[in-house]
């Protein structure tokens, strides 16, 4: 077990009806809280994480933890012709999403499903490219998370992650550890009406696996040439796997 799978965002229940319930009380305010809180950075680290696709031109994707859909939605626009699916377990999340991809006028590409990820209802190597932005780290069982995504990634897809993480070095581990006890979880206070949620989210960040760990997990879960890249002074690391 991994300690970031024994922090929970509530006092009561097992993790994963702790999370769904966390993102559907915060599923209104989500996208202005993580475009603020990352000074809209968390749009690079997606196009960053996206362009490590576009030599294999992936047609079927699945997005996990998918969210209110940036990261799909910023898929169909990069990969035009593709079909993408968004899996999510909080359905407060995806109706949002829905809402964003009919607004846009994707829901033709675009479908959100409401998916538990430790357990997903996909027949073994159904996809081109699974991705995942800011959400494995909510899994109450990472390696059997990563286990399903690559059961239904078909061999040889590829898989591209991007994941917040702690700085390693100085002097931007000090000041995110500022921030991220300070500024994070106040202002993610105020504005979600959550007392939990961010507070939360930053102790994930801290506890979760990165790097060369990370990598390898990947590989234990069944990928191989696994790589990772650090973003923005390793506020953010990105993953790349292949089946």
């Amino acid at each position: 077990m991994y300690y970031q799978e024994t922090i929970k965002p509530y006092n009561e229940g097992d993790k994963t009806t702790q999370v769904e319930q966390m993102f559907d009380n915060i599923a209104p305010t989500y996208d202005t809280l993580n475009h603020r809180l990352s000074w809209n950075i968390d749009k690079y680290w997606r196009h960053k994480a996206l362009r490590q696709l576009l030599p294999f031109t992936p047609h079927k994707w699945l997005d996990i933890a998918t969210g209110t859909g940036d990261f799909i939605i910023q898929a169909c626009e990069m990969f035009p012709g593709s079909q993408l699916v968004g899996a999510d377990i909080s359905e407060g999340m995806l109706e949002i999403g829905r809402q964003k991809v009919k607004e846009k006028g994707l829901d033709n590409a675009i479908t959100f499903e409401r998916q538990d990820c430790m357990s997903l209802s996909y027949p073994s190597e159904s996809f081109d490219a699974v991705t995942a932005a800011f959400g494995i780290r909510n899994f109450a069982d990472l390696d059997k998370g990563l286990a399903e995504m690559c059961r239904v990634l078909k061999k040889g897809g590829h898989l591209s992650i991007v994941e917040l993480t702690t700085p390693v070095s100085f002097p931007m581990k000090q000041l995110f550890h500022i921030y991220a006890h300070t500024v994070l979880p106040v202002y993610g206070r105020l504005i979600s009406k959550d007392t939990s949620a961010y507070t939360y989210l930053t102790k994930t960040i801290e506890a979760f696996p990165q790097g060369e760990q990370m990598v390898g997990i990947l590989g234990k879960a069944g990928f191989e040439k696994a790589s990772f890249k650090r973003l923005t002074f390793g506020i953010c690391t990105m993953y790349f796997a292949t089946k």
